[in-house]
């Protein structure tokens, strides 16, 4: 697996054998590594393909590649005349410079540059950034049914109007930017599709091991790009997919129904994307070197071009490394892509549950977090007279149903000299090899290690088993392949410390992996889903959006570079992941049905059908709440959890007009000839409005609203307009208002009357502390019903 290590507390040396995502592509010894920083690298785990977010030229100003964004495309004028005097320039003083030029709705080009000319060309009129090529990170099927079925309270459906979504998206495009595609699978079939839309512009290019005619009139179209990194390697530059992510992402948005489908016999049933009936279009933009901007920059470039209708991203930096969007690769081609119509889905990032982390935070990008679903997969551990611990994890060893195996806590195997804090934590080289072969070993896991390389430890030194202590596992199963090993809660871990302490022969059991269905309380908030608020810009509510993330199973590539490694020999066809990569072609599928119905509806128009229509309840009919219990927020899951149902009626939505977007511009701090450059859609005469400041971002006209520097008693005011998207007729719709204490809300009309389809009308909202200072951050939402609709716009206001 590919996995890189961050967020450092200790120095340990770990022997590593690199499985990684490099190796699926070239042979790589088994190698031993000294690491000071590192976290759980989840795409074993889950899926989040961690890469370090460095580059040739990061780290400060040094030689190497990097981006010169020139703003907005033409196909004529002063802009196209400088992209081409600026890059014949750089080609002249160095002929292999060129590693992209963008030309379709953005323009610029990545090249290789010194420092000093990357602070010249800096200069230059018709530049807006210059900076350091970054390589981003993945975020690395039950699911659909439980969004239909699991939540959602049903509304009364015109006679015309078709509730089953998944008939529907034939002509919309998905263009997936991930690791590829297997094409070879079957949740790719275009058996009984229609030709391909005529609207399509794109291309299937040839590779070593793929040509047009693994493209069909499902994956209409396939790209790849190499990193600056890659140079011209062949098995490299391949639409196909050898690691597996953008096969799962895939068919995660647009798969279409495959019977029978199953992880090794785990959760059996029928695949399904969330809308089968849409075409994809693969840009294979991640390598083994990571996820590079310069490459992400030519996908979207090309994109634009193409035709697709959709963008699904499950990418993005880390937190420790946000920029602002003039220099985030992502936010660049999200928001040219927008400006051409085109609705851009991302995840939100797995470095939850601490505050801050979410990335993809820009206002065009549609941004996702992670929930769980009502599925488990139960490896229960058996001790003393039979008695049982419920644990979780996909294991498929068998070590017999009976409590035979000694048990010893990983504390009383400590080696002479060793920390015990590390011995428990079954850190390497802090157990004695003696006491712990042939037993089934406790771990615990203060410090979020992943368990994988505990798994490795304790194994190596002739273990036959393991169990995890970790409460921050619940609804994301780790998979250990025919190692029995499982997680169990703090709680639980209690009752089998004190029997382990209190026996003088203590034994246990660990078994295989079960399914446990319709699981309650579900959805959560998964562990590992980043939370809001944005660092960037606080003023807009972040995440958007969560939808299923946790144990998705999905298609999965054929390739076979671990198959030395899997007993079971058989490469799965689907596998199950975890991360808000998953999340993310939830949403990317949802509003591909939405923009099928609805053709004409502009990005910000299905942003806010999937927002408004969100669910807060879980299928307990209680709130929904964090993986470990407390009440989740909006920081945690935007406006809730998608609603397949409803989302395609919703009745009244908030559209985030071209002038919203240029506000925001000036709002965040930059200056008209700045944005004239950028963006295309710049109206003769448009300013910054007078005294542009940060907080005047809360006004632009966003499905959720975020207001901050409530002092003392002083009001602010919001304005929000909303449009009629539900037909003709006179209809009057009444607000509901939830606010916190401490808080008073008052919203003017109260009441809007609606006349015709299309029509807009505008209402105020002030927001009025009624103590001295609110000391945290408060939640509550404005909801506009007319018993047929309800139109919900979550809120978080502060006084900081």
């Amino acid at each position: 697996m590919w996995a890189h290590l961050v967020s450092a507390k200790r120095t340990i040396t770990i022997k590593i054998s690199w499985i990684t995502t490099t190796s699926m592509y070239r042979h790589h010894p088994a190698t031993s590594t000294t690491i000071s920083t590192y976290e759980e690298p989840k795409m074993i785990s889950g899926a989040l393909w961690r890469m370090s977010l460095e580059s040739g030229a990061a780290g400060g100003e040094k030689d190497g590649v990097y981006i010169v964004y020139m703003g907005a495309a033409t196909e004529h004028g002063s802009s196209k005349n400088e992209h081409a005097q600026l890059l014949s320039s750089v080609l002249k003083r160095r002929k292999n410079a060129l590693v992209h030029s963008y030309e379709h709705g953005i323009s610029g080009f990545a090249a290789r540059l010194s420092a000093a000319e990357a602070k010249s060309i800096s200069k230059n009129p018709g530049v807006v950034s210059v900076f350091p090529d970054p390589v981003y990170q993945l975020h690395t099927t039950r699911s659909w049914d439980f969004l239909k079925y699991g939540t959602d309270v049903k509304i009364d459906l015109s006679p015309n109007s078709d509730s089953n979504l998944s008939s529907r998206g034939n002509d919309v495009i998905i263009g997936i930017l991930d690791t590829g595609i297997w094409p070879e699978s079957k949740s790719f079939s275009d058996k009984d599709m229609d030709p391909i839309p005529s609207s399509w512009n794109g291309t299937c290019v040839k590779a070593q091991d793929f040509n047009s005619s693994n493209c069909n009139r499902k994956i209409i179209g396939a790209r790849s790009y190499n990193g600056p990194e890659d140079d011209d390697d062949e098995i490299v530059n391949t639409p196909r997919d050898m690691n597996g992510h953008g096969t799962h992402v895939a068919s995660t948005a647009a798969g279409i129904m495959v019977p029978g489908a199953s992880y090794h016999g785990l959760a059996s049933g029928t695949a399904k994307g969330g809308s089968p009936g849409s075409r994809i279009a693969v840009y294979r933009i991640c390598t083994p070197y990571g996820c590079a901007g310069s490459s992400i920059l030519a996908a979207f470039s090309d994109a634009i071009t193409d035709g697709v209708d959709i963008l699904s991203l499950s990418l993005g930096s880390p937190a420790s490394r946000f920029s602002d969007f003039k220099e985030d690769p992502i936010a660049i081609g999200a928001f040219h892509a927008v400006e051409n119509g085109i609705t851009v889905v991302c995840s939100a990032g797995n470095e939850g549950p601490s505050e801050k982390t979410v990335s993809n935070a820009a206002p065009w990008i549609l941004t996702v977090a992670a929930t769980t679903i009502d599925r488990r997969f139960r490896s229960n551990v058996v001790f003393d007279k039979n008695k049982v611990i419920k644990g979780e994890a996909i294991n498929f060893a068998n070590i017999g149903k009976s409590p035979v195996h000694p048990l010893i806590y990983a504390k009383s195997a400590k080696k002479a000299g060793a920390d015990e804090r590390d011995a428990r934590n079954c850190y390497p080289d802090s157990m004695d090899g003696k006491k712990i072969k042939g037993k089934i070993v406790i771990c615990d896991n203060d410090e979020d290690i992943n368990s994988y390389y505990k798994m490795n430890e304790v194994r190596n030194l002739g273990a036959i088993g393991a169990v995890l202590v970790d409460d921050k596992k619940r609804g994301d199963a780790s998979e250990f392949d025919e190692f029995p090993m499982t997680s169990i809660s703090s709680r639980d871990a209690v009752e089998i410390l004190a029997y382990l302490n209190s026996t003088k022969n203590p034994v246990a059991t660990i078994l295989p992996t079960t399914v446990v269905s319709q699981y309650k309380p579900a959805p959560t908030v998964s562990y590992f889903s980043s939370r809001g608020p944005s660092s960037i810009s606080r003023n807009i509510l972040k995440p958007d959006i969560a939808a299923p993330g946790s144990n998705i199973l999905a298609a999965w590539t054929a390739y076979n570079g671990d198959a030395a490694t899997d007993k079971r020999k058989q490469i799965p066809k689907f596998k199950i992941m975890s991360g808000t990569s998953m999340a993310c072609p939830h949403v990317s599928g949802l509003a591909a049905e939405i923009k099928s119905r609805y053709p004409s509806w502009s990005p910000s128009a299905v942003k806010s059908a999937i927002m408004t229509t969100a669910s807060q309840i879980n299928n307990m009919k209680g709130p929904l709440t964090a993986e470990l219990g407390a009440i989740a927020t909006a920081y945690d899951y935007g406006a809730g959890e998608i609603s397949t149902n409803r989302a395609s009626q919703p009745g009244l939505v908030y559209e985030t007009t071209a002038i919203d977007y240029l506000n925001f511009l000036c709002y965040h701090g930059y200056n008209k000839s700045t944005i004239k450059v950028i963006s295309k859609k710049v109206p003769a005469g448009f300013a910054c409005p007078k005294e542009s400041k940060a907080d005047l971002i809360s006004n632009i006209n966003y499905p959720s609203i975020a207001v901050f520097n409530l002092t003392g008693k002083h009001s602010r005011s919001i304005t929000r307009t909303l449009t009629n998207v539900a037909g003709g007729g006179n209809t009057t719709y009444s607000v509901t208002i939830e606010a916190p204490t401490g808080l008073t809300v008052t919203v003017s009309p109260t009441r809007l009357q609606f006349t015709k389809n299309g029509q807009r009308l505008s209402y105020h909202i002030i927001f009025t502390p009624t103590v001295s200072s609110l000391h945290k951050d408060m939640f509550g939402s404005i909801t506009w019903t007319n018993k047929k609709f309800n139109v919900r716009a979550p809120f978080v206001a502060g006084g900081r």
